[in-house]
């Protein structure tokens, strides 16, 4: 394999080995960016889904309440909805009996909250995460899939990064998500419960939090501003396409691998927070200044300053290389946004 930080890998993903088609797959974080899409995927593949979402009074599915994909699914008889709380145990664990696959997509994910509200992200992403493994494990579920995250590694020491780097909480955050991570492996050595890691690299597209950087920076393009607020420029990323991602977790629910295994999904090229801003302006022609906001740099010691993967594990074990650019990405992303975006909100800061 070749790695070219500004290009990238070249790699050419395989067919998948397998197919989801007539199984059952629980998704929990269904209602949210990366879960829509995987449903949607399962879907496509002809998976039974259950999708299991955060309980509401309205009833909302999240972002499955815009999916036509998902509302034909239920019509069909292809997937049901499960609202709950995975910090709640007992019906965590009524509501896996009986699956094949379970792919564990719920947290609690914005960095800048965790300085803020640290325990709700423990009971979340790692006491939400014993819950599945304890319903997994009780229930004798052949696959679960657990969603780790490149922030794991705080800035590394080395790049690209592999998985057997160290891992290294920077925020409370990435803290949550090491405990987590360290739970399923030690749940996989413990009690051989069948569970893999997978662990994405920075995701971006359409139904993502305006939280996060890049629909920050084309919500304020789009909406015309002169200037974009934003934080620090200087950070590397390296961002991978949702439907990339979601392609990542069909695959892990199919592949057969040692419990315990970590994968990660990433392309393999990085990029500055600064270069993604210029991208983001020739998608959307325009020139409008950076301005620096205070209230958007993280502290010091908590920011990473560059993710870097190697997708070798991922193309060997897997099968899985990205297929959408990132230049690609960001123009259908900037589609997407176009008709949603709100002139009189775009710029206001979302921790």
């Amino acid at each position: 394999m070749t790695t070219n930080p500004d290009s990238g890998p070249d790699l050419r993903p395989r067919p998948t080995e397998g197919s989801v088609a007539g199984t059952t797959v629980l998704v929990t974080g269904s209602d949210g960016f990366i879960g829509s899409h995987t449903v949607e995927r399962l879907v496509a593949d002809g998976a039974r889904v259950k999708a299991f979402c955060l309980y509401n009074s309205n009833g909302s599915l999240g972002w499955l309440d815009q999916s036509e994909v998902f509302a034909q699914a239920l019509r069909d008889g292809q997937a049901e909805v499960v609202l709950g709380d995975i910090r709640d145990p007992e019906h965590v664990a009524a509501s896996i009996e009986g699956v094949d696959v379970v792919l564990h997509l719920a947290a609690l994910i914005a960095i800048p909250f965790s300085y803020v509200a640290p325990r709700s992200y423990v009971e979340t992403n790692v006491i939400g995460t014993l819950n599945v493994l304890e319903a997994v494990r009780r229930h004798g579920t052949p696959r679960l899939v657990n969603t780790s995250t490149s922030e794991v590694y705080g800035t590394p020491e080395e790049v690209p990064i592999t998985e057997h780097h160290p891992l290294r909480g920077q925020s409370p955050y990435s803290a949550t998500k090491i405990s987590a991570d360290k739970l399923c492996e030690s749940y996989a050595l413990s009690f051989e419960t069948p569970v893999v890691t997978l662990r994405p690299f920075n995701t971006f597209g359409p139904r993502q939090s305006a939280r996060a950087v890049i629909p920050t920076v084309l919500s304020q393009l789009l909406a015309g501003a002169d200037q974009v607020r934003l934080g620090d420029l200087t950070p590397k990323r390296d961002f991978t396409y949702v439907t990339d991602t979601a392609d990542g977790f069909v695959r892990a629910a199919l592949c057969d691998v040692a419990p315990g295994t970590t994968i990660q999904l990433g392309t393999g090229r990085t990029v500055s927070i600064g270069e993604v801003v210029e991208l983001c302006r020739t998608v959307t022609g325009s020139t409008a200044e950076i301005v620096t906001e205070e209230a958007r740099i993280r502290p010091e010691g908590s920011e990473v300053q560059i993710l870097l993967s190697d997708p070798t594990r991922a193309h060997e074990v897997l099968g899985w290389a990205p297929t959408v650019s990132l230049e690609e990405g960001l123009a259908r992303t900037a589609e997407w946004l176009r008709p949603r975006v709100d002139p009189e909100t775009a710029a206001r800061y979302h921790r």
